[in-house]
């Protein structure tokens, strides 16, 4: 155990690379970064010293646990501020995965009317059921309009995405980055300290291919995700109808491929976990 501090801090600088890589291109500073720092070890201690029963950490403790001073854990003096939207509340992504949903079946549903007096489906009804009528369609659907996802001409609606990745808003991007990365680290995190239950976090690796392999399988990849991708929204949408109205539990299944023209790797490897 003498070298698990050693271990730990690899890995921190493993999965914080590119957390800095993005926050120099974003313009953040070391100062901007160690207040952040600072206020998420504030936060984490005082939530660990909860799930042990204690209701209130004292200044001692969240000191103790963090490594900072007793002045540094005062100045904190409210919790972390968050900007960013939370992806899974996004009414726009919950019409677009039903829309998609409703297209595996029947892909002349790519086109909608946006309104009709028929029976006949429209995103109207189709934004009506994904947001419970609590947001106008007009809305939702100025929403996708704006993020490119969806077209609309001549009193008709038209999907132009195969997947909800708002590429033309950053903050969107920014807060699907952050919901994404967040939880796929909760899990490998989670696995890792060994709580119940384990968590699903499963890769596949293979270095010495050529940059058009790699993209041929990522194709594959983003093909075979399509077909999973519906079935778990259709299951996600079933589970949440029929789960009584106090439950609060939340998932979050997704899927990542990464691929570059590494200089430093030293020889090939075949596929690995």
């Amino acid at each position: 155990m003498e070298h698990r501090l050693d271990w730990a801090l690899a890995a921190c600088a493993r999965i914080l690379r590119p957390v800095v890589r993005l926050a120099l291109a974003m313009g953040v500073k070391h100062p901007h970064l160690e207040e952040l720092l600072r206020d998420l070890l504030i936060e984490e201690a005082q939530r660990s010293w909860r799930q042990q029963g204690v209701k209130r950490p004292n200044l001692s403790q969240i000191s103790v646990t963090t490594g900072l001073n007793r002045k540094a854990v005062t100045a904190k003096v409210r919790s972390t501020v968050d900007p960013l939207p939370h992806t899974e509340l996004s009414a726009a992504a919950k019409t677009f995965t039903l829309w998609l949903q409703m297209m595996t079946g029947d892909d002349a549903l790519r086109r909608l009317p946006v309104t009709t007096e028929s029976e006949e489906p429209s995103f109207e009804r189709v934004a009506r059921l994904a947001s419970r009528g609590n947001i106008h369609h007009r809305t939702i659907l100025d929403e996708l309009v704006r993020l490119n996802m969806v077209a609309e001409d001549s009193g008709v609606a038209e999907l132009m995405s195969d997947g909800f990745v708002p590429v033309e808003d950053l903050q969107s991007m920014l807060a699907f980055l952050g919901d994404n990365g967040r939880d796929h680290l909760l899990a490998a995190v989670s696995n890792t300290l060994g709580e119940s239950p384990r968590m699903l976090e499963r890769a596949v690796y293979a270095r010495g291919l050529t940059l058009e392999d790699c993209a041929n399988i990522e194709r594959l990849a983003r093909e075979r995700w399509t077909g999973l991708h519906h079935e778990l929204a259709r299951e996600m949408t079933q589970a949440v109808d029929r789960a009584p109205a106090d439950s609060k539990a939340r998932i979050r299944v997704g899927i990542y491929t990464y691929y570059e023209d590494d200089e430093a790797a030293p020889k090939k490897s075949g596929p690995s976990r």
